[in-house]
């Protein structure tokens, strides 16, 4: 009898790509659960609306802090492991909120929720290390591109739930969902060996997560605040202090949480800049297509549906993103995932353009959330294959992590300049003000320009090398760092 063991491919393959694929639907339904109901909640939690807002805030923060420090955890002590813990949290958040009537666990559950978003970067990062190359490029592509169609999919859903049913049928739908998905991972996930191992950097952790907050509170709030407060200049300049402390101390600990290093590689920097563009660009549909199908069909450009019907235009888009992912790994083994970062790109500014000219009727945002969704697919399909293309298997679920965060980087600072053009560009109904449809087309604008930000930074990509580490414990050869990333243009 052999001392070393076969090697043999994973069980059900299919399997794990469909689980995780799931649970990154299921995580990313979160992101619009409350959505629906933000208008009620000042008077569901009794509380302010300024109050209230913190329901969507404290998610956003909490996840932008867990998601490289989840993905860090999953190198060191296992991936499965720690998505695991994340779906966890996000049943316990669901279940908080879903028993709360004040503000105070309500936000607390949400801030759970948002501890959850790690799932997907530690999906894709366990795709790598359980599945055939040559199903890792879809498999990858679709799951990077699950955070939008969860996104998508979910606001309909939550839509139909909060008009037929008590509000806190959201939080118990999220539950069941999330306990779905952990019973599947338990079930059909195998546990990866490629693992780092190591301590934990605890004061990056720190830093890092003090430097996000002040930044993306900064980010969120600015508009609330207002601009030029000394409570926003202060967040931003505290944020510059404490990350620039935090990236000397990251450069000088022997076990950083992110090795900037790495992250400073020509195809790593370059591509997390391309996300961040491409992160704007994506949200930027979110903001203006539901309002304008909102608005009172008196103001000239206004559709007067309800949420719900806006949720169901929107929709489609999320299918699109789905059935685009094998076609951007097909481009991606191609051509290089670089080429398929830069389609993306196009497509989604031509899809921006197409809006311009297009909102006057409710097919006209089918059409135009169809064109960016299928956008969206190639450039969320694309990412995955670029970093791992550039980094160990060891690396992947921290690399994929922080590529994560820049996404949701580039989301925060969409709504931010999206609420300060519409609050600025608006129009009269009655005593009422209101966004005018020329700043509905500037956000669009806007939009567009990231896209073709996102297009002309991605075309700084270098050609993608193997990484350089050797191959992790559990046998992955660095010569299938990435199954779409093979070639690039």
């Amino acid at each position: 009898m052999s001392d070393v063991p076969a090697v043999s491919p994973p069980p059900r393959p299919n399997a794990v790509v469909a689980v995780l694929a799931l649970a990154g639907i299921v995580v990313s339904l979160m992101q619009t659960l409350v959505i629906p109901i933000v208008p009620e909640l000042p008077r569901l939690l009794h509380a302010d609306a300024s109050d209230t807002a913190w329901a969507v805030t404290a998610t956003l923060l909490a996840a932008a802090v867990a998601t490289p420090v989840m993905g860090r955890l999953g190198d060191m002590v296992g991936k499965r492991r720690m998505l695991l813990v994340s779906l966890v949290l996000l049943v316990a958040g669901s279940v908080t909120a879903g028993l709360s009537d004040s503000l105070a666990p309500m936000v607390l559950g949400r801030a759970l929720q948002g501890l959850a978003s790690g799932v997907i970067p530690l999906g894709i990062s366990i795709m790598r290390d359980e599945l055939p190359a040559e199903r890792l490029g879809s498999a990858t592509a679709l799951m990077s591109a699950s955070l939008g169609v969860g996104g998508a999919l979910g606001l309909p859903a939550a839509a139909l739930i909060a008009d037929n049913l008590d509000w806190h049928a959201l939080f118990w739908t999220s539950a069941g969902l999330g306990v779905v998905a952990t019973g599947l991972v338990l079930a059909l996930v195998p546990e990866s060996k490629a693992r780092t191992g190591g301590r934990f950097d605890v004061v990056g952790g720190i830093g890092m997560a003090v430097g996000l907050v002040c930044l993306l509170l900064a980010i969120s709030k600015g508009a609330d605040w207002g601009w030029g407060s000394g409570t926003t200049l202060g967040l931003f300049a505290a944020a510059v202090v404490v990350l620039l402390a935090w990236g000397w101390w990251e450069l000088r600990t022997p076990q950083p949480l992110v090795d900037l290093r790495s992250t400073a590689r020509r195809q790593v920097l370059v591509t997390n800049l391309a996300s961040v563009a491409v992160g704007f660009a994506m949200f930027a549909m979110s903001l203006v297509i539901p309002q304008l199908l909102q608005l009172p069909e008196t103001t000239g450009y206004g559709l007067g549906r309800s949420m719900l019907a806006a949720g169901l235009v929107m929709a489609p888009s999320g299918l699109v993103m789905m059935a685009t992912a094998p076609v951007s790994a097909a481009v991606s083994r191609a051509r290089g995932p670089k080429v398929t970062l830069m389609i993306g790109a196009l497509i989604v500014a031509g899809g921006y353009g197409l809006n311009i000219v297009l909102m006057d009727a409710v097919w006209h945002f089918v059409l135009v959330s169809c064109v960016i969704g299928a956008g969206i697919g190639f450039t969320y399909g694309s990412m995955p294959a670029l970093i791992m293309g550039a980094v160990a298997p060891s690396e992947t679920a921290a690399a994929n992590s922080l590529n994560t965060l820049m996404r949701s980087i580039g989301t925060s600072t969409a709504s931010a300049i999206a609420g300060v053009i519409l609050a600025q560009m608006t129009t009269r109904l009655g005593p009422v003000s209101l966004p005018s449809r020329d700043g509905f087309r500037t956000v669009l604008a806007v939009g567009a320009g990231a896209a073709l930000l996102a297009f002309a930074v991605a075309a700084f990509i270098p050609r993608q090398r193997a990484a350089q580490a050797p191959a992790a414990a559990g046998g992955t050869d660095e010569a299938e760092v990435s199954g779409a990333g093979a070639r690039q243009a």
